[in-house]
């Protein structure tokens, strides 16, 4: 579906930035650094800007693109996230416009016309379009203004989602010297944001590095025991919100979705293997509110603009930092209060190894086993999540974070020195060949006719942690890795090994601190609570959500482009009486208040 986004804001290349934040996109100031990226792109300078997701990338560039002549080319990876940016830009009164597959022929030529007549500010394509020779000769009779490279982690083979056809982008840098050419990306460690600058061919960057913390994130990590009712029992105590629930498996995703469709939660399944139809019709529903939960491979999420995804939950660990990062990043887009939960099972670590000790790059897989780490140790950690996280990309955050699981709810630990003995010698007891499975099905005293055959039915560790559940010797093992003293060894089935850090513990009488499995249910804190509400009218908040939900059905977008949930909130707060008091709420500029100020009025009045 293309959507051309006639403007009825033309005049802006008078105007300042600050004057076309407030006109277009009714916001009274800029976000550091967006102003100091915004004066380095209109003094002509290139900038690599790293920015968290929800930070407010896509102004770096629309307001440069704004108040200049010309035309904007934005480079962007996603069908759906040019659709998502092009309609808000269009709801705002903005000539923007997007050049994919998506379009049909027609449509494309008058996209082309358009451009020709100097018609569009600001232009979304796909970098596939943006390669091709034809596209070069289309540019080349067009002003730009400026190019714009968005999710640029993807041209580097360092990044955790490298697409070939970015690598070529180079080339468009080449062929337009005097252009400045702005690089955006939410996730990039030192060495990816090296190779984006390297392989981009910017000219003396001014680079930007604007912070990974996202505040009104809370990071919950639990560990799995029963992973589908915990995820319902998280789910159901979140009826009106939107979520995304991450698995590492198409079959996976088909089984949590239809878990939580039968126990009365509108969710629905999004993978790879679906027909494309049926992927659109879910992503778009989703968009709509018209689905509360998507649960689905990281397949979906990377063009989703949505700004009120309320949590977003891995039911499977990640593989790396970054695709943590960057996926819970998609939930409280527009600042508020949200959460990222993960479930977290030995199971998880082991299967995530030993496909990545699949691979044949062998220096490939050992980077990526080395990110997995990094993961499991924000998994295990016992300090705070956040100060972990962004340590990750090298950002020192000082304090407690205060909004975290551990923070919030300290784990308790206890003196682990006898049962880690036990552990370890079940692991050295059973000729260090097996993994974690195994060895836990030892400590258990559960015959299987692996361990009949082997005869370790008769070792003294046998049945020795009967008495305790199979999630506490499970966290034990998944303690003792990571803090070092057992390691996987991913060339030999992934079979537990001792180090030289078992032997204080096994022969000088070393003491083992260890925190209790995390299982009990997650609760809200009080505290947040108490915010969420002080924050706005209620029942004022959910008439205009209603009206919103209507006027969106009636112009076929997804709700958020009307008015996001910050808007609605201070609305309920403030509630104006005037196109003039209209003006002063965050996220109404002119074209909306033109367009919507009347019926604003009229829902808040009666």
């Amino acid at each position: 579906m293309a959507n051309t986004g006639h403007a009825k804001i033309q005049t802006l290349t008078d105007s300042s930035p600050q004057e076309a934040l407030k006109r277009v996109f009714g916001y009274d100031s800029f976000r550091p650094p967006q102003d100091k990226i915004i004066e380095t792109v209109l003094a002509g300078r290139d900038a690599f800007v790293l920015m968290p997701t929800g930070g407010g990338k896509s102004i770096c560039y629309q307001i440069p693109a704004l108040v200049q002549e010309g035309t904007a080319i934005v480079v962007s990876p996603l069908i759906s996230l040019m659709q998502d940016q092009v309609q808000g830009l269009a709801a705002n009164g903005v000539a923007a416009a997007l050049l994919n597959s998506s379009l049909t022929a027609s449509e494309a030529a008058a996209v082309i016309r358009r451009l020709r007549a100097g018609e569009v500010k600001i232009l979304y394509a796909a970098p596939e379009r943006v390669n091709m020779p034809q596209f070069h000769e289309l540019v080349a009779q067009v002003k730009l203004s400026l190019v714009a490279i968005d999710e640029a982690h993807c041209v580097s083979q360092w990044g955790h989602d490298f697409r070939p056809d970015y690598v070529q982008l180079g080339e468009l840098r080449d062929r337009f010297p005097s252009i400045p050419f702005i690089a955006l990306t939410a996730t990039a460690d030192a060495q990816t944001r090296s190779d984006v600058l390297q392989r981009l061919r910017l000219r003396s960057p001014a680079v930007f590095v604007a912070g990974f913390d996202r505040p009104n994130i809370r990071y919950l990590i639990r560990q799995k025991a029963d992973a589908k009712s915990q995820l319902l029992d998280y789910v159901k105590r979140r009826p009106k919100d939107s979520g995304i629930i991450y698995c590492l498996s198409r079959k996976r995703v088909e089984s949590v979705a239809e878990e939580l469709k039968h126990n009365g939660v509108q969710a629905a399944p999004y993978h790879a293997g679906m027909e494309t139809p049926e992927r659109k019709r879910v992503q778009a529903a989703f968009t709509r509110d018209e689905i509360q939960v998507v649960v689905a491979t990281v397949a979906f999420g990377m063009g989703i603009d949505k700004p009120n995804v309320r949590y977003v939950v891995h039911y499977d660990m990640p593989k790396n930092v970054e695709s943590y990062y960057q996926e819970t990043g998609r939930a409280g887009r527009d600042g508020l209060p949200s959460d990222a939960l993960m479930l977290y099972g030995a199971g998880d670590m082991i299967g995530i190894r030993r496909l990545i000790s699949k691979g044949e790059n062998r220096q490939q897989v050992k980077i990526e086993l080395e990110k997995l780490q990094s993961m499991v140790a924000i998994a295990e950690a016992l300090s705070c999540r956040r100060q972990l996280l962004l340590g990750y990309f090298g950002e020192t955050f000082d304090h407690p974070c205060g909004n975290c699981d551990i923070c919030l709810d300290d784990p308790d630990k206890y003196d682990a020195t006898d049962q880690a003995k036990l552990a370890l010698m079940a692991v050295y007891e059973t000729g260090q060949r097996y993994g974690m499975t195994y060895v836990l099905e030892i400590l258990l005293g559960k015959e299987s006719p692996r361990s009949r055959s082997a005869g370790h039915e008769k070792l003294p560790t046998f049945g020795g942690g009967a008495e305790l559940p199979r999630e506490h010797w499970e966290s034990l093992l998944r303690q003792l890795v990571h803090l070092g003293y057992l390691r996987i060894d991913s060339e030999n089935y992934s079979a537990l090994k001792l180090t030289p850090l078992t032997r204080p513990i096994l022969r000088e009488g070393q003491t083992l601190m260890l925190a209790k499995p995390r299982l009990k249910p997650i609760k809200e804190p009080r505290k947040r609570k108490e915010k969420a509400a002080g924050v706005r009218d209620r029942a004022m908040f959910e008439k205009l959500r209603g009206w919103r939900a209507r006027q969106a059905a009636a112009e076929g977008v997804p709700p958020f482009v009307i008015f996001g949930d910050t808007t609605l909130t201070e609305l309920s707060i403030l509630k104006p009486k005037s196109r003039e008091e209209l003006l002063l709420v965050s996220g109404i500029g002119e074209h909306k208040a033109n367009k919507y100020g009347a019926e604003l009025l009229r829902v808040i009045g009666t």
